[in-house]
This record gives structure tokens, C-alpha cells and sequence, in this order.
């Protein structure tokens, strides 16, 4: 880079994190806008493997591999394939030293990134009304807040509904017909033995033809569950998602046959059900290059939650803050990023839609039909 551009990313998930430490790494300044007031504001999710050729890829870039090891849970990589009478098919326990993809809560992933960036870096409670390219080849991001800053370029890291998105792409996520419902248990090991023990270190699923019990140990004696099933977008229509009752009538109704110790992950969760409908982008997601914007993660390429979709963004925030390290200009290097990015994420994503086609097919058979590629 022969010049100090404005850099702005809107957004302040994995991949945009790490695009910006890898960029401070190089000595390159850079905002991160972010809607949520503080970095406590909400919770951000269950656990999530982080991959040797994608995931690690990014952490390596940005310095923080050995951090992330020291957190991560190797041990996490175990996976149990049940069917739905709770019949064990498969057990697959990760070997001594193997860290091909371990396991790392997504909340303790997101502190090891902001405590690595310079203080400031990221600007709280700034969340983005539009995106504006300007005659110049600048951009201008208008706020909610009412006020306005213009940059060289900007990086829409800003998830599935993305406002820097629309610069770019007529785009918009549909639903994919397939729903996973969220429910938690606290202190499980203490409170829940049974079901800490059927779980195990890893990730238990029971499955039979469309319908899924998928349940991953978190850090600290957390368990968090997914309900995942094919149906209609409102399949929650005629009862009230808050009414816990009603919502686990509806689920345990749906869920028929199960055995009881299966039915128990919806029975005695914590709090509520946490209704999570998957929505796609379309493949390919591609656009014509406008001066001064590009995406990444989510915004550019969101796909089925196989466990590729945060890791190829932060291969990507890597990725990119190479280029942009690397390259005489800003659009050049957005260029090269965009080139290598788009034909991956297309790939990727086909590959991800296949992936939950297999493992949630639209069939009304019951057996558990676990593709080869698990376990």
C-alpha cells in the first residue's frame, strides 16, 4: 500500500475482526463500525470449529493461533451419530494432539480478537443506515444516529442483512426451509448428568429422516441444542414463541418416536426456545465491482450453518487485508481479494446447500441416513 487509505468495516463478527487486526499487524489504520452498544450487549452464540485450511488460515494471519490454542477445545472434535431410539452409529473421537478443527466458544473468540486491536478501534452503538458511493470513488456511510463519515473503502462485514450489501447487490437471503430451535442448559454436568454424559465432549446428533437433535458442549458446563426440522417459515404461527409451554407441546409433537432420553433435551432445557429460521444468499452471489466497497463472511456469501460459513470469513478479512498490504491501491487490491473470494464462496456454497440437503433432506422417511462424510 503506497498510500494512508480511510478504511472502514461495518461490523464486528470474525471475519471482520480479524480482517481488522491483520491490517493493524501491517500498520494500517482501520475503524470497525459496530450496532451493538458495548461488546457485552448480547449474547454471541454456541460454539464453533475453527478449521485448519480456512479458520486457521485467517488466526495465523492476524498472530493469534497460539492464543486461540490455548483457549480452544481440541476435545470438542468428538462427534456421536444416533438414531432416533438413541441407538449409538457412530462414534468418532478426535486422536491426541489433533487440532485439525477444534472447538472454541464464539463469545471467547470474539475477546480474543478486540483485545488484540488497538483501543478505539472499534466504535460502539455506530449501527449503518446506508451505504453511498460517491462520484470520486469514496464512500460515504450514513448512521442511524443521524450522523455521516466518508472512507477510501469500506468492508461490509455486517452479516446476513447487511446495509453495505445493497452498493453492490439487488441480493436478498431467502429461507432455506429448514428451521433449527435453540434451547440451553446451564451447570449441566451437576444438574443434568444424563444428558452431560450422552453428549459427551463434543457434539451428539440423533436424526431420523428430516427431522435432527443436535446438541454441542460449550465452554464452562453449557450445552446448547438444536431443534432442526423442515417446514414452513411460520410453522409457529397459530402459538406465541414466548409461550415456553406451547412451543415445547409443538416440538415434542413433532418429535414423536424419539426416545425419552432424546425428548429430555426439550423438556428440561433452560429459558426459552429460540426460534433460528436458516436463510441463503443465492449461488453464486456475485456483482459488478463499484469503487471503494466489498464484502465479506456472511454479507458476500451466506450459506447453510455446516460450519463453513465463519470460517471462510475469516479467511477472507485475512485475505483481504493481505491484498490491500500487498497492492499499489485500493482497488486493486480489492481485485485480487474479490477474484480469488468469489469463485471459493461459490464453490463453498454449493457444497454447504448439498450438505443440509443431506443431512435435513425433504423426505418422510425415518431412518437416520448419516452421509458419509460425518463421523
Amino acid at each position: 500500500m503506497s498510500t494512508t487509505p480511510r478504511i472502514a468495516i461495518v461490523g464486528g463478527g470474525p471475519g471482520g475482526l480479524v480482517c481488522a487486526r491483520t491490517l493493524q499487524q501491517h500498520g494500517v489504520a482501520v475503524t470497525v463500525f459496530e450496532r451493538e452498544v458495548t461488546p457485552d450487549s448480547r449474547s454471541q452464540g454456541g460454539t464453533f470449529d475453527i478449521r485448519a485450511d480456512t479458520g486457521q488460515v485467517g488466526l495465523r494471519a492476524a498472530g493469534l493461533f497460539d492464543e486461540f490454542l490455548a483457549l480452544s477445545r481440541p476435545e470438542g472434535q468428538e462427534m456421536r451419530l444416533m438414531d432416533r431410539s438413541a441407538t449409538l452409529l457412530r462414534h468418532h473421537r478426535p486422536e491426541p494432539g489433533d487440532i485439525g478443527a477444534p472447538e472454541i466458544d464464539r463469545g471467547q473468540l470474539r475477546t480474543l480478537l478486540l483485545d488484540s486491536l488497538t483501543p478505539g478501534t472499534v466504535r460502539w452503538d455506530h449501527a449503518v443506515e446506508k451505504t453511498v458511493p460517491l462520484p470520486d470513488g469514496t464512500v460515504r456511510l450514513e448512521f442511524t444516529r443521524g450522523s455521516a463519515e466518508e472512507f477510501d473503502l469500506v468492508v461490509g462485514a455486517d452479516g446476513p442483512w447487511s446495509r453495505v450489501r445493497p452498493a453492490l447487490s439487488d441480493a436478498q437471503p431467502a429461507y432455506s426451509g429448514v428451521t433449527f430451535v435453540e434451547v440451553h442448559f446451564n451447570d449441566v454436568d451437576r444438574r443434568f448428568p444424563a444428558i452431560a454424559e450422552r453428549v459427551g465432549q463434543g457434539m451428539m446428533w440423533a436424526k431420523a429422516g428430516p427431522l435432527s437433535l443436535i446438541a454441542q458442549r460449550n465452554a464452562a458446563a453449557h450445552i446448547r441444542v438444536y431443534v432442526g426440522f423442515r417446514g414452513p417459515l411460520d410453522w409457529h404461527a397459530d402459538i406465541d414463541l414466548a409461550d415456553t409451554d406451547a412451543v415445547r407441546a409443538r416440538l415434542l409433537g413433532r418429535y414423536e418416536g424419539f426416545d425419552g432420553s432424546l425428548l429430555d433435551l426439550m423438556r428440561h432445557n433452560d429459558g426459552a426456545f429460540i426460534n433460528r429460521p436458516v436463510f441463503v444468499l443465492p449461488v453464486p452471489h456475485t456483482w459488478n465491482r463499484v469503487p471503494g466497497i466489498t464484502l465479506l463472511g456472511d454479507a458476500a456469501h451466506l450459506m447453510p450453518p455446516v460450519g463453513v460459513g465463519a470460517n471462510l470469513a475469516m479467511l477472507d478479512g485475512a485475505e483481504l487485508a493481505q491484498a490491500i498490504v500487498d497492492r499499489p491501491g485500493i482497488e486493486d487490491a480489492v481485485a485480487v481479494y474479490e477474484d480469488a473470494m468469489l469463485p471459493r464462496s461459490t464453490d463453498q456454497a454449493g457444497t454447504a446447500g448439498a450438505m443440509l440437503a443431506a443431512l435435513l433432506p425433504d423426505t418422510d422417511s425415518t431412518e437416520p441416513d448419516f452421509p458419509d462424510f460425518l463421523g
